[in-house]
């Protein structure tokens, strides 16, 4: 068995979605830090458990035909689990990762189809939220090293939207020049905690807000001045208060320092008003390749009634409003329920209406959706587009009662997905072919769609 510290040769025959390559050594699984499928290494062994071990490459004897040279220097961060893999077997990777999920159903029968992507790898990410943190020599801003909360300099991701690392350049001067202090999760001490960049990719505004442990901003005028005098794209400065022992990166309160607290956006041919704390997909081309899958999936006639739960801003349900009888959406977020009727009024869509609540408490939302309209909603089509741990099993079995013919189902998570479609087999529907969209090049994440249809 391995031992920590000692050398062995390894050929790496899987790689993880976490970007580490896969091994065995006298039978023991061995997870390889920067390995790729295909490597053959001389790997020391790090860490040693009683399930496996872990090991970084000391040498790399034989490369990968899959390997390519990574497009960032700040690989520690490590957001990028697949840096170091090629296009075209990330896309192999990706198809069998959401296969491999519904086999674990025991849903082997379900057609996987071929991943959909742009073709565009970098550049991609309309939205980053930087933590910043105190170093020796100032302050550090990033990412998050796997599995920790120390903070890698990376302000020049190139998956971000090509205008962020100028801005995040100039906010570094700027935090020095007034020496504004880095949150110290440590002690709870210090000033800036995030640093939170969104973009629309198609009207170019910019929204920026500052995450700070405190209630103001010092020198924020200055800092506003200097911002607005070298970045014209920026469209609104806020700051966001955040004075809690959390993970959770914004607090709930908003004060706008200069300009507007929104910025504007289209994607499927629908005008978007979003605010800092609404949901929206950080890849605007791959969104519209989801959306319009998932249109052509739930083959809509026109007379449906479509029930958009976790509706966001009304993205999707927006971009569906003109082959439906009516939308009503619902999300728990008020900002965002507030934006998406809102965007509802700024497109002339006349068949749509928003309300704020949990999804997972469908039933009680419909029935005060109901009082409100004085009319019942029977849903033809229900659109699902859940957070990363997918939906609640008494959302699934409230959908299994209100009988929907077609059941549109979007996910960032493979196995929540899988597993929500063998729920919903049970409730009576049958799922079709899932298509793999690849909203997040480079990274170890994919997004599916699936359309559940009803047994007659």
């Amino acid at each position: 068995m391995p031992k920590k510290n000692e050398i062995c040769r390894l050929e790496i025959t899987d790689i993880n979605n976490l970007g580490f390559g896969v091994g065995r050594h006298e039978g023991k699984v061995v997870f390889v830090g920067a390995a790729v499928e295909g490597d053959l290494a001389d790997v020391r062994i790090i860490r040693d458990t009683s399930g496996y071990a872990v090991g970084r490459i000391e040498k790399l004897i034989t490369p990968s035909p899959y390997r390519r040279e990574p497009i960032c220097s700040s690989a520690g961060c490590g957001g990028c689990a697949y840096l170091l893999v090629d296009a075209e077997h990330e896309k192999r990777l990706k198809e069998n990762s959401v296969r491999a999920a519904f086999r674990k159903q025991g849903l082997a029968d379900v057609t996987v189809l071929p991943l959909v992507e742009t073709g565009e790898r970098v550049g991609y990410r309309n939205k980053a939220q930087y933590p910043v943190a105190p170093v020796k020599d100032g302050v550090a801003i990033g990412f998050y090293a796997p599995r920790s909360h120390r903070v890698v300099s990376a302000e020049d991701c190139p998956l971000q939207d090509p205008a962020f690392p100028p801005i995040l350049h100039e906010l570094h001067r700027l935090i020095d020049a007034y020496r504004i202090s880095a949150y110290d999760e440590k002690t709870g001490k210090g000033l800036l905690r995030h640093i939170y960049l969104r973009r629309g990719k198609v009207s170019g505004e910019i929204l920026l807000t500052l995450v700070i442990n405190g209630e103001t901003l010092p020198n924020g005028e200055e800092i506003v001045a200097a911002l607005r005098a070298k970045f014209p794209d920026i469209v609104g400065i806020l700051i966001n208060i955040n004075r809690e022992d959390t993970n959770v990166i914004c607090g709930d309160t908003y004060r706008t320092l200069w300009g507007k607290d929104s910025i504007t956006d289209t994607l499927a041919g629908v005008e978007l008003e979003i605010s800092p704390a609404a949901f929206y997909q950080v890849n605007h081309d791959a969104t519209e390749l989801l959306y319009a899958k998932a249109r052509e999936v739930a083959e809509l006639k026109g007379d449906e009634l479509l029930l958009d739960l976790f509706c966001g801003i009304g993205s999707i349900g927006l971009s569906m409003a003109d082959g439906v009888r009516e939308v009503i959406g619902i999300e728990v977020v008020e900002s965002a329920v507030e934006c998406a009727k809102k965007n509802a009024a700024r497109n002339g869509i006349k068949n749509a209406s928003f309300y704020c609540g949990d999804a997972t408490d469908t039933e009680g939302l419909r029935a005060r959706a109901e009082k409100e309209r004085a009319t019942p909603i029977r849903p033809d089509t229900v659109l699902l587009d859940p957070p990363r741990r997918g939906c609640e099993p008494e959302l699934l079995s409230f959908l299994g009662r209100l009988a929907p013919a077609r059941i549109v189902y979007i996910s960032c998570n493979p196995e929540t997905l899988a597993r929500d479609v063998a729920l919903l087999m049970k409730e009576g529907y049958t799922p079709g072919a899932v298509t793999p969209v690849n909203l997040f090049p480079v990274t170890g994440h994919v997004e599916s769609v699936v359309c559940l249809t009803r047994k007659i």
